[in-house]
Parts: C-alpha cells; structure tokens; sequence
C-alpha cells in the first residue's frame, strides 16, 4: 500500500526574476528569432549557418539564434508550407539551403503587422514608466 509520504514530491521551480533584464533579454530572444528567421530568408534562400549569421547582423547582436533554435523553427516552417528546403553540396558537405514560399512571405507580412501593432504599445507603456519632466506637477 502507498501512503503519501513515499510519493516523490515534484521539484519545484523557483520562480523567475521578473527585474532581471536578462531574464526578459531572453524571452524576448525567443519570441523574436522565428521573426528574425523569416526576416532573414524574406532577403534570399540561405543555409543554417547563414540564417543564423544574418539574424545576428541585422539585430545587431540582440538576437544570436543557435542551432537548437533555428532548427526546429525552419522543420515547423517546412512542415507549415513557409519554407521549403534544396539539398546543396559545398566543398563536399551537404546543405540545406531554405527558401521561403509565397505562404511564408505572407506570414511574415502578417508578423511585421503584429509586432509593429505591440511596437505602438510598447512605445506607450515607456511613456507610463519616464514620464515627461518639466510639467504642471513635478
């Protein structure tokens, strides 16, 4: 017979530090690279490493997407019909060079409109936290 006290307690978690600016560096890593992705390939037809490269240049090093990001973003990318993928052989490796559909582009079209729609709150919400000095009641 099992009792309680011989059950394995789950390991909690402890809580993230919601004032670390990394821990929202890192969310807002993640929620960015599949973005970044499609940005990326909206330019041309590129292999992971490429990929990878490009999305570190265009946000200037805020967004540095590794293999265990970028992989299985372009597989569910592929499997959507927003990419598809070319075997290619370079100094005898071989590469999958991704290009993205006409579905793609039209999901990226659709992630700029959302992402600039959260810019606009965005830009709000800091207005809330640094109010402008010199007013009535400072």
């Amino acid at each position: 017979m099992s009792t309680a006290a011989s059950r394995p307690r789950p390991v909690s978690k402890p809580a993230p530090d919601l004032t670390s600016r990394a821990y929202w560096n890192g969310t807002i890593k993640m929620s960015l690279s599949k973005f970044f992705i499609l940005s990326v390939l909206h330019q041309r037809p590129m292999h992971g490493y490429d990929i990878a490269r490009a999305v570190e240049r265009t946000t200037n090093g805020c967004c540095s997407p590794t293999e265990g990001t970028i992989y299985p973003a372009l597989r569910e990318f592929e499997e959507g019909g927003y990419v598809t993928s070319e075997a290619e052989v370079v100094s005898g490796r071989e590469r999958k060079v991704y290009t993205l559909t006409d579905r793609g582009r039209e999901a990226f079209k659709v992630a700029v409109d959302a992402w600039m729609e959260i810019t606009g709150i965005l830009v709000d919400s800091k207005r809330v936290t640094d109010p402008p000095s010199g007013g009535c009641c400072s």
